[in-house]
């Protein structure tokens, strides 16, 4: 007979074939699509408790290097070698996958930023879940020199405070966008170099604009105020013909 871990992988990966995970997120610093951990999390946990079936993480190797950043800030790129233990809850039986997972980051988040990079690529090959359609292979980017930034002078925090007052006394959403084109460059090596301050950042971009898009329009007592301002200037004009007559 079968283990059931066996029956437990291929029953999964029929289920995940016809419509696969698609690539919707986008990477806006780099210019690029993929699937999140979230993504590959949400529709996977149903399916694995579907046909109990447990994944089991195991570290076997663990190496961490420093990398300079932006300015001079510093990243430690972090690398782990998983074993990933799939056991069938049904008969105890099991099967083995190791992968990689890397990551940059610039505090205490390269462990974690690592393990959920190597859980999802052995799992998108173990249950060799397609694209949604998508043909990865449709397009080959050429490697070319990253184009480093420069820090402000005044540093990323400071000059994130400028830009989040510049864009809260923003009249228009061109205004607004207008802002953002001149200091692309920037705000792509803030993304890479401060995520956290960038995440900030476009929060408040997001307030502006929702606040801009609410205001929009003159409101019931503004027009009311508009209608009664014209009532009184054709009065005057009335009054000025009739004291010309």
């Amino acid at each position: 007979m079968a283990a059931s871990v066996y029956s437990a992988i291929i029953a999964i990966t029929s289920e995940l074939a016809p419509q696969g995970i698609a690539k919707s997120r986008f990477n806006a610093a780099d210019q690029y699509h993929y699937r999140s951990i979230d993504d590959v999390l949400d529709r996977l946990s149903p399916l694995l408790a579907k046909h109990r079936l447990c994944i089991l993480p195991r570290v076997l190797e663990r190496s961490e290097t420093e990398r300079a950043g932006l300015g001079e800030g510093l990243l430690l790129q972090v690398t782990l070698k998983i074993a990933f233990e799939l056991v069938s809850a049904d008969d105890g039986s099991s099967h083995t996958v190791e992968a990689f997972g890397e990551a940059l980051d610039h505090a205490d988040k390269g462990s974690a930023k690592a393990m959920s990079a190597a859980y999802k690529s052995a799992m998108l090959q173990t249950f060799c879940i397609p694209v949604s359609g998508e043909d990865a292979d449709a397009a080959s980017p050429r490697l070319h020199r990253p184009q480093v930034t420069a820090e402000p002078m005044q540093g990323w925090e400071a000059w994130m405070r400028d830009i989040a007052d510049i864009v809260g006394v923003c009249e228009t959403e061109q205004a607004l966008r207008l802002l953002q084109d001149r200091n692309r460059k920037l705000l792509v090596a803030l993304s890479r170099a401060e995520p956290e301050l960038y995440r900030t950042l476009g929060e408040a971009v997001s307030k502006r604009q929702q606040d801009l898009k609410t205001s929009a329009g003159p409101k019931p007592k503004d027009k009311q105020a508009a209608r009664a301002k014209t009532r009184a200037k054709s009065a005057v004009r009335e009054s000025e013909q009739v004291d010309n007559v």
